[in-house]
């Protein structure tokens, strides 16, 4: 027969002020256990007016379980009715971790991740405490930022230790209009709230982050960002200026190698430096480029063999002439600007604007994926060669992250550099942030890399999947919650927290919102007039390829 639990059962064996048993364990496993619940005893807590202890039993609610003289935590996976009266239900539990036992009142406290003891079948169950949830989210005296509400708590703050989140990469993910951008925006303004002296650079491929950033970043397009073309490395001057595939680029690559090495030897920084490489950032003139190409060119015995040479010079060419690519390959970008280039865009002395945004949605479409492998490249490879200076960590934040880690297309110089940092980042003091509506399009291994994992609402299955893929086996019953989360909802697993948790957001100031609304079409549709001047102002702007 099945033991009932009534609201008063064991009340003289239960220190004081301590809420009544409402199961017991039936069977234990590594990582979870099964329990039977009495749906009366949970009944009977229900007026104690605490509202974590009388959610005990709902999907992702915690209960616990004594183990000597501490105190096993789970979370709530999955639930099933086991009688027909409807007095008894089982459910699947996950061990979250466990907290010491407070003699007098049997509450929780030194609540740690991580399970060291398991329970016993028959041990008996209880309801957490709003008390406990306290001390179990508790961000300790760890430095973090506070984001949020513990759902369905009214007044227990969701915390990230930034320490974690930030030295072991995070993901943020989502559905569009769940509010994955006012949730990134949210999370960056506390850690400049937090770091002022900080270093953060976002990669902002829609231009909507620079709306709420303006007050404590540097915002930077295609009319300030100044780029010198000649901090790209070799891999990058082939992506920009072959255009052929096979064996065709094999050959052009070796035309390019060798002009490029010449070009740069030319410059005066070139002829200091003893042993020199393609990939050595140094400035020189796309003339002395074209002029080595042509020269080079000179040389050859038979005219059919020029075909390289000349594509390659047309396309210098072009680049240099077309305005588009002016951010980067202006005539004005050849002087000795790469400190300068890495202290505005890093932040170094950023006067109280940690946070770099760089607006690429004017960049020209060929060339943004090299645009932002050369800035992401840059963080990395300053992190290498200042290893013996004293550290100033960078936060790399690149939003549509499954745009440059692609998970179906062969490796380009931005995957390959951006899956280097996912990998290797955290031991040279870079940290990652990808922000992704599809996940499952990321590059395989690359979300598995992000110690923390903030989840809002995914409604597609293969999205679902794959995140509850990457995340710790102890999250399952927070997870099954995504497809039903509401916006500004979320699940938060891994480093950044002390346990699973699902997280309201705070609302963030109108001042402080990327441009992200969507439009509201049943008003815009009323307004009427001024068609002809819009066009106009637009085809204008649309001819001139400038914004």
């Amino acid at each position: 027969m099945t033991q009932m639990y009534g609201a008063e059962v064991f009340a003289a064996d239960r220190p004081l002020g301590m809420i009544a048993p409402v199961g017991h364990v039936l069977s234990v496993g590594g990582g979870g256990s099964r329990v039977l619940l009495d749906r009366s005893a949970m009944a009977a807590i229900a007026d104690d007016r605490d509202p974590v202890a009388a959610a005990a039993g709902q999907l992702g609610s915690q209960l616990k379980m004594r183990v000597g003289g501490t105190w096993l935590i789970a979370s709530v996976r999955s639930v099933t009715l086991e009688d027909a009266a409807g007095t008894l239900v089982s459910a699947e539990i996950d061990f979250l971790g466990e907290g010491d036992e407070e003699r007098l009142t049997g509450k929780i406290f030194g609540f740690r991740r991580g399970v060291t003891r398991h329970p016993m079948p028959g041990a008996e169950v209880y309801p957490v405490t709003t008390a406990e949830l306290h001390q179990i989210y508790a961000a300790d005296e760890r430095p973090h930022i506070q984001i949020g509400t513990v759902y369905p708590t009214a007044g227990i703050r969701a915390a990230l230790h930034i320490d974690a989140l930030l030295g072991k990469h995070f993901a943020l993910v989502g559905s569009t209009g769940t509010g994955k951008s006012t949730a990134a925006a949210l999370i960056l303004h506390r850690i400049c709230d937090l770091a002022p002296q900080g270093h953060v650079v976002m990669i902002d491929p829609h231009g909507e982050y620079a709306a709420a950033f303006r007050g404590n970043g540097a915002i930077y397009d295609v009319n300030n960002l100044q780029m010198p073309y000649w901090l790209m490395n070799f891999e990058e001057h082939c992506e920009v200026f072959l255009t052929t595939s096979g064996s065709a680029r094999q050959m052009d690559a070796d035309i390019l190698a060798k002009c490029l090495l010449a070009a740069k030897a030319k410059s005066r920084l070139g002829q200091d430096i003893g042993k020199l490489t393609v990939d050595a950032p140094i400035p020189y003139l796309l003339s002395d480029l074209t002029q080595i190409i042509a020269a080079e060119m000179g040389k050859l015995d038979r005219a059919s063999d020029t075909a390289p040479y000349l594509r390659l010079k047309a396309k210098i060419d072009e680049m240099k002439s077309d305005p588009r690519y002016g951010f980067m390959f202006s005539g004005m970008l050849v002087a000795d600007t790469m400190a300068g280039f890495l202290a505005r865009i890093f932040r170094m002395n950023g006067d109280g604007k940690p946070i770099s945004i760089v607006d690429v949605s004017g960049v020209p479409s060929d060339i943004t994926a090299v645009v932002v492998a050369v800035l992401s490249r840059m963080t990395f490879d300053y992190a290498i060669w200042s290893r013996n200076e004293p550290q100033r960590p960078i936060l790399l934040v690149c939003e549509e992250a499954h745009r440059y880690i692609p998970a179906h297309e062969s490796a380009t110089a931005v995957g390959r550099v951006l899956g280097r940092i996912a990998k290797e980042g955290r031991k040279y003091g870079v940290a990652l942030g990808l922000v992704t509506q599809r996940p499952s399009d990321l590059a395989e291994g690359v979300l598995s890399q992000c110690g923390t994992i903030i989840s809002m609402r995914l409604n597609n299955d293969r999205d679902q999947a794959f995140v509850k893929a990457a995340m710790p086996e102890g999250a399952r019953g927070f997870l099954d919650a995504i497809p039903a989360l509401r916006n500004r909802e979320c699940i938060i697993c891994g480093e950044g927290v002390s346990i699973p948790v699902r997280v309201v957001f705070d609302p963030l100031e109108e001042s402080r919102r990327p441009a992200s609304a969507d439009p509201l079409f049943s008003r815009l549709w009323q307004d009427a007039g001024g068609e002809e001047e819009i066009l106009e102002r637009t085809i204008k702007r649309w001819r001139a390829q400038g914004r």
